[in-house]
């Protein structure tokens, strides 16, 4: 199995309409998945004196990450309302092998920078809402 390229890990968001088509979010440079869970303890005495976990229970949570360079796309200002209003929106993850995984997001945090005469760039981070499939 050879190594995926990580210029193909791609952040999307939705257009809003009943049936979306996905948009890229700006110039991203980098981008970072994290999937997180919390265990359910189900030990008891038969246990043997080893921890017991409860299978598919507890809470899941996926955070994604991203860096790059705002272009003034569509897309882009959709997250901005977004993070403006605290809305919750339908975005898609898309790797290099054809897989993608989608779900509904909150835009925790974004920040801008930018220095006189070069371009804007940006930091984002989403938190999951629900669950995250694949598609």
């Amino acid at each position: 199995m050879s190594a995926q390229s990580g210029a193909n890990f791609l952040l999307k968001i939705s257009d809003g309409a009943p049936t979306p088509t996905f948009q890229t979010v700006a110039g991203l440079r980098t981008t970072n998945l994290s999937i997180a869970g919390q265990a359910v303890v189900v030990t008891t005495k038969d246990s043997g004196g080893w921890r017991d976990l409860l299978s598919g229970a507890g809470v899941r949570t996926m955070s994604v990450s991203a860096a790059g360079v705002f272009m003034g796309s569509a897309a882009e200002a959709r997250l901005r309302t977004n993070a403006l209003s605290g809305a919750v929106d339908t975005y898609q993850l898309s790797f290099e092998d054809g897989s993608k995984l989608q779900g509904k997001f909150l835009v925790q945090k974004l920040d801008y920078a930018g220095d006189y005469n070069n371009e804007r760039s940006y930091t984002l981070q989403l938190e999951s809402s629900g669950a995250v499939v694949p598609v």
